[in-house]
């Protein structure tokens, strides 16, 4: 499934928020990505987007994991940031950065960290990813942590669309950040998934953390076969409380809009109460 031509869509109904997420296939090339990013935001924006997310690693995709720890910024500075401000300014949008690579403690290391910045510019958030990727099957493999240290700290803010939960990619397979969360109307998960565990597992649990949570779920992805020969599984989507997905583009880079409404919110929590339901936690 992939969304129709944005130039088609009626403005958002009153009362609810139109989110984007914008899914590319980012290279080794940080400028060239960051000039394929642009337009996409200023489309978001120009079909009314309001809260407007990137996809993990948008300004580097790259075969040299070193690549990530050479243009690592320190927190407020460099032109990543500079990028995402000026992005978030002049497209008047909440702009979550997908994942940028900041500074870390550790020596020769990165924070894979999300940054959002409101339509005035301002940073108002910031995540640093919690569980890092590993995976081998045959001649695939992935190890995060050798080149990023992990955060430590569950982040959420209030944006246009309410509170909103920040996740990354692989902290989908863990249920209890969700919950440590609280109640809020959107998650906002950046992702890179491989083309074999999106293929099996994306979709599935992506729709679960929206019906358990009671919320929105926005998922912006790479998504296609990078210049370095990694394949992502792609499949941007946007799912609403009740686990159906609104909007989904399956490759290739482009937007996905889809309309949040607190109504349906409090009708799911209503008709459903899970969230007052639970014993635990």
């Amino acid at each position: 499934m992939t969304t129709a031509p944005h130039a088609e869509l009626a403005p958002p109904p009153a009362g609810t928020v139109r989110l984007a997420a914008i899914q590319t296939v980012s290279g080794p090339d940080v400028d060239a990505n960051l000039a394929a990013v642009a337009p996409l935001i200023a489309e978001a924006a120009a079909a009314g987007a309001r809260v407007v997310a990137l996809p993990e690693y948008f300004p580097l995709i790259s075969s040299d994991d070193g690549a990530k720890v050479r243009i690592r910024e320190c927190e407020g500075a460099g032109p990543l940031q500079d990028f995402l401000a000026e992005a978030a300014r002049c497209n008047g949008v909440w702009l979550v950065g997908g994942t940028i690579p900041l500074l870390a403690e550790a020596a020769g290391k990165v924070r894979n960290s999300t940054l959002v910045f409101d339509d005035q510019g301002r940073r108002v958030a910031r995540y640093d990813k919690i569980h890092l990727f590993g995976f081998q099957r045959g001649e695939e493999r992935y190890d995060e942590a050798a080149t990023i240290e992990p955060g430590d700290t569950v982040r959420c803010f209030d944006s246009p669309a309410g509170r909103t939960g920040l996740s990354v990619c692989y902290d989908l397979r863990f249920p209890e950040l969700f919950r440590a969360m609280g109640e809020v109307e959107l998650i906002i998960l950046p992702a890179a998934f491989t083309y074999t565990t999106g293929r099996a597992h994306w979709e599935t649990l992506l729709r679960a953390r929206a019906i358990e949570n009671q919320c929105y779920l926005m998922a912006p992805a790479q998504g296609g076969r990078h210049p370095n020969g990694r394949v992502t599984w792609g499949h941007s989507m946007i799912i609403d409380p009740w686990g159906e997905v609104l909007a989904c583009r399956d490759e290739g880079a482009g937007v996905v809009i889809a309309d949040l409404d607190p109504a349906r919110i409090a009708a799911v929590r209503e008709s459903l109460p899970a969230l007052r339901h639970r014993c635990l936690g």
